[in-house]
């Protein structure tokens, strides 16, 4: 492996949005959304590009948007646009025309993930490749709590022999906030998550996904304390 492998995150970023119209490039505590996760991402020097795969070249040009050394828009093909088009087509597509060693994959929604945290995944993760553990990673939601089918039959404890919740054998949620993955791996599966994948548990504040508009509200309300200068807590 390279002393300094090269990595190129994907931050796929289409114009329509289904249920938080055009959530990817509304204002959110003093800037637009997909600005956020840019801004952590630069923030990262291991990160030599961004690339972002979009159907919005004009839109993000008026929000002053444009190429640059590290930031390459990518005019997203007819075909693989659309609200039911497998995200992996678009990876594949980037994977396809821009090379690299590694690729991290992120999304605008997921506007609270901080420099350091994306900093411990490539860490965990090229150590994980090197030792031969993992040849990708996944972040997740690491979930202490009691499970029931949907017609109410225990999963993961006894209803007759109560433990507290923290003593659970804990269930992992992927959360979509994060992947690392080589071009090997994405061959291997077609997909951003490989045949041996580490499972990262992301900070709970870190990990709000904007998928509908109560969760806008939840993001917004963090977003104005850390352009306050708070600090996440970095718990998982």
């Amino acid at each position: 492996m390279s002393n300094n492998p090269k990595f190129t995150a994907l931050l796929p970023m289409k114009a329509h949005s289904a249920r938080v119209k055009s959530k990817n490039f509304r204002q959110i505590a003093g800037k637009p959304l997909f600005q956020w996760i840019l801004d952590a991402l630069l923030a990262v020097p291991e990160i030599d590009k961004v690339v972002i795969n979009t159907d919005a070249r004009q839109i993000l040009a008026d929000e002053g948007l444009f190429d640059s050394e590290r930031v390459l828009i990518r005019d997203r093909k007819p075909e693989i646009c659309g609200d039911f088009v497998s995200m992996n087509l678009v990876l594949a597509d980037d994977i396809a025309n821009v090379p690299s060693d590694h690729y991290l994959m992120t999304h605008t929604t997921n506007p609270l993930l901080q420099p350091e945290t994306i900093k411990n995944m490539i860490d965990l993760y090229l150590k994980a490749v090197e030792a031969g553990t993992a040849d990708s990673l996944f972040t997740v939601n690491k979930m202490h709590t009691r499970f029931y089918t949907e017609t109410g039959e225990p999963i993961n404890h006894d209803p007759d022999n109560l433990i507290r919740t923290q003593d659970l054998p804990p269930y992992m949620e992927e959360n979509s906030v994060c992947y690392l993955f080589s071009p090997a791996s994405f061959a291997a599966t077609q997909a951003r998550i490989g045949r041996k994948p580490v499972l990262f548990p992301t900070p709970r504040l870190q990990s709000i996904d904007i998928d509908e508009i109560a969760d806008w509200f939840i993001a917004e309300s963090l977003l104005l304390r850390v352009a306050a200068g708070e600090h996440l807590p970095e718990e998982a």
